[in-house]
């Protein structure tokens, strides 16, 4: 049995560090572990290709490094992939796509133990995170799968309009607000003139009431000055940087630089 390092800092009050992967090649998450900056990592399923067995290896490198891990998961199947994620080591989902308290606390019950205690929907797996035996008391695991952490982005209209009843849910450990899905969903871009003060507002109003509600929020970013604005908030959660963004924004500065300094169009190639 794992400590399960984010839930850890919940815990206690503090602070947390994550950053974003889209490869289920061990050697990346190890790469960034080896920082000995992050906290946990966060595999992308609801973007990026995986097996189930990926959760397995994610898990493995994750605890290797002491570091913990969460996998983001998409709507449609968003039971089936949490359960298999949890079984298999990853230590927190987080959710996406609802729009209501009532889909939120489903996504709660579906990942939370089938006893009288938790009154949830999942089982107990001979996989991976009790050993592939049922080596683990089933209480004992239990209280371990209880305490993964659950996570949801609110990035629709009608998420943010019952924010307050979502963060009233038990088990809604941490928010996010999502601003591209929620511009989408209010029918606007969201860099549209005129609009990005409007959902900027509807950010901090999430991260207001989840405060009030003892819900940590969580904000992406991808600078370090960037976290100067959430902190003013009240925001101790961040997740720095994402793999795709990384190598893109890397690629594309120094691959035009150099190009410029060969005094050649890579159309004349």
């Amino acid at each position: 049995m794992k400590t399960n390092r984010l839930r850890a800092i919940l815990n206690r009050g503090g602070s947390s560090l994550a950053t974003r992967i889209s490869s289920s090649w061990g050697l990346i998450t190890e790469l960034a572990a080896d920082c000995g900056c992050y906290d946990y990592m966060e595999y992308l399923a609801e973007y990026a290709p995986f097996q189930t067995e990926d959760f397995e290896n994610l898990a493995r490198a994750c605890e290797l490094h002491g570091m913990g891990s969460i996998l983001k998961v998409d709507f449609q199947n968003r039971a089936w992939t949490a359960q298999k994620a949890l079984a298999a080591g990853i230590q927190g989902i987080l959710f996406t796509d609802c729009k209501t308290a009532a889909e939120v606390e489903e996504c709660v019950r579906l990942t939370m133990p089938d006893t009288p205690e938790y009154g949830g929907r999942f089982g107990y797996p001979s996989y991976r995170w009790i050993g592939y035996q049922p080596s683990q008391p089933q209480l004992s695991y239990a209280k371990m799968a209880a305490e993964s952490v659950r996570l949801f982005m609110i990035e629709k209209k009608e998420s943010v309009e019952q924010i307050e009843e979502i963060c009233r849910i038990p088990g809604v450990d941490m928010i996010q607000f999502g601003p591209s899905d929620y511009s989408m969903s209010c029918g606007h871009n969201a860099a549209e003139p005129g609009w990005v003060e409007t959902r900027k507002e509807a950010e901090r109003h999430c991260i207001r009431v989840a405060l009030e509600h003892g819900v940590e929020p969580r904000c992406e970013i991808e600078t370090p000055e960037e976290a100067d604005y959430y902190r003013g908030l009240g925001v101790k959660h961040f997740c720095l940087g994402d793999e795709v963004k990384v190598l893109r924004n890397w690629w594309s500065v120094n691959g035009k630089k150099l190009r410029a300094m060969l005094g050649e169009r890579a159309e004349n190639l």
